[in-house]
């Protein structure tokens, strides 16, 4: 059999080609960055030539580099999934997700069918806990969170754009004073979901509004998408929330007060360790979650 170099050589390699970063892979790999320095030095000790050009604090692929990735990187996916299954002594593949319940429910619950039909091996533990980003890699495999931007450090996909819609019940529109006017929301309580916080003052200098010309009687704070819905139709108060969330209750009760045009700064995003992308049951499911929201957008 061929003398190999050091698997550890190799998966430094793999992984700071993937990040282009020595710090970013030595994070991955809960290294030190001089350690993983001598890993990646060491494999191109064993192979004679230099794989990276070295940038400041930088660095990309050569030629060399780049075939190299291409030929070896596959394999070790390869067998980083057999350890995998063999490990968990079954060919199940389980996946650690974070959600939140608004988008479970509306965008992601309908298409589990789907899921379950093309990977029947896949099986999610669910969480929708708080503080997900903080949690992935202690807890959570992936997350699905609502934010402005995410970590560089990390992987993320965007997976919407969306507009700000406000949000209230249909009995608004009636009587002797309906709200037609976004400066009667003065009277009314403003319901903002925790993870958007600045949703509404957002949305009022989006408007063109200053805060003398509204201000509502009070903000109330939600960290469940799903009860700020069922709190707007009930008469609560009017969410500032995005399109999709209206779009998909599908509750007669709901109205979208105004005809402003305000985008949003927040999008949905499915976000993990750049490593954890690697994995199998990450794959599988980003693979597919992307398909199912593209198709949506289609339809």
């Amino acid at each position: 059999m061929r003398r190999l170099p050091p698997l550890t050589a190799i998966e430094a390699f793999v992984q700071v080609a993937r990040l282009g970063s020595i710090k970013a892979a030595a994070e991955e790999l809960a290294l030190s960055s001089p350690a993983l320095s001598r890993r990646v030095q060491a494999l191109e000790r064993f192979i004679g030539k230099p794989l990276f050009e070295r940038r400041h604090q930088a660095l990309k692929l050569n030629d060399d580099g780049d075939r190299l990735l291409g030929m070896i990187a596959p394999a070790l996916d390869t067998m980083a999934d057999a350890v995998e299954t063999m490990t968990s002594g079954t060919e199940l593949l389980r996946l650690r997700l974070g959600l939140l319940p608004l988008f479970a429910t509306q965008r992601l619950m309908p298409h589990m069918g789907d899921l379950k039909r093309k990977h029947p091996e896949l099986h999610l533990d669910v969480d929708t806990g708080g503080h997900a980003v903080a949690r992935l890699g202690d807890g959570l495999d992936a997350a699905i969170v609502v934010a402005r931007d995410i970590d560089p450090t990390l992987y993320a996909k965007r997976l919407d754009r969306n507009r700000v819609y406000v949000i209230g019940a249909r009995s608004l529109l009636e009587g002797a004073d309906p709200i037609t006017r976004p400066e009667q929301l003065s009277k009314l309580t403003a319901l903002v979901h925790r993870d958007m916080a600045d949703t509404f003052t957002a949305w009022r200098a989006a408007a063109g509004l200053s805060e003398q010309e509204i201000e509502p009687a009070a903000i109330d704070h939600f960290d469940s998408g799903t009860l700020m819905l069922e709190a707007a139709a009930q008469g609560l108060g009017v969410a500032f929330m995005l399109e999709s969330h209206f779009e998909a209750a599908r509750d007669d009760r709901l109205v979208q007060l105004f005809d402003l045009t305000v985008e949003s700064d927040y999008s949905y995003w499915f976000v993990c360790r750049p490593r954890a992308l690697t994995t199998r049951p990450v794959k599988l499911f980003h693979d597919w979650l992307i398909d199912v929201l593209e198709a949506d957008r289609v339809a």
